[in-house]
């Protein structure tokens, strides 16, 4: 059964629909550019929300050491995701389980990729657009992903409750990540969820599944 991830969580009663309608999964953007950024003190208030055996993760990008450790210290996530140009070494110094995200366009080596990070739970595939770092809505040619792959995929970008089922049937990813799929509608909205499209898009995940 294919797992899944909510990402940009900003609210308590976002963190509970999306484990209500059965994430596996909730995201944590520990990212100040990001508009669904929150702070670690925040995302620890948010982590008590949530039920047993559902995962809290921690999206980094190119931050020091320093500021993941101090981050940890506040907010003890589950599980790390490194989503910018951070180097093997510098992902598993932690100790901890993490996913490497990579931004796919054609020419990228993902067999090597995998092979540098081979450590990691996984490999989370997201759309490459210029100046950003996911979140985008923008989903990629999921062809470019190769078959013997030989870590696990989380599928990212662009994912909705309309593409999603086509999705897992063309990749048979390990599990699909999504943010700005289930929010709101409207710029500034960016972080509040819709739990409508939460439940849509479980929905189609399992209608993958079946």
């Amino acid at each position: 059964m294919t797992a899944i991830k909510i990402c940009g969580i900003t609210r308590e009663q976002d963190a509970l629909a999306a484990a209500r309608c059965g994430a596996n999964a909730v995201g944590f953007v520990f990212y100040a550019k990001s508009p669904r950024h929150v702070l670690p003190a925040r995302a620890a208030e948010l982590m008590q929300v949530l039920p047993p055996f559902v995962m809290s993760v921690g999206l980094f990008v190119d931050a020091s050491a320093g500021e993941v450790t101090q981050t940890l210290s506040q907010s003890r996530v589950d599980l790390l995701q490194f989503h910018g140009d951070e180097s093997a070494e510098f992902c598993r110094q932690f100790g901890m389980p993490y996913l490497k995200a990579l931004r796919v366009r054609a020419g990228v080596d993902l067999l090597q990729y995998a092979r540098d990070y081979h450590d990691a739970k996984a490999l989370l595939l997201d759309a490459y657009v210029e100046g950003t770092h996911g979140g985008t809505g923008a989903t990629f040619d999921w062809a470019l992903i190769p078959k013997n792959l030989p870590l696990p995929v989380v599928l990212s970008g662009g994912l909705t409750a309309e593409n999603v089922t086509a999705a897992i049937q063309a990749v048979r990813p390990w599990a699909v990540d999504v943010s700005s799929g289930v929010e709101l509608t409207g710029s500034a909205n960016k972080g509040i969820k819709d739990a409508t499209k939460i439940a849509a898009f479980v929905t189609g995940v399992r209608n993958a599944d079946v």
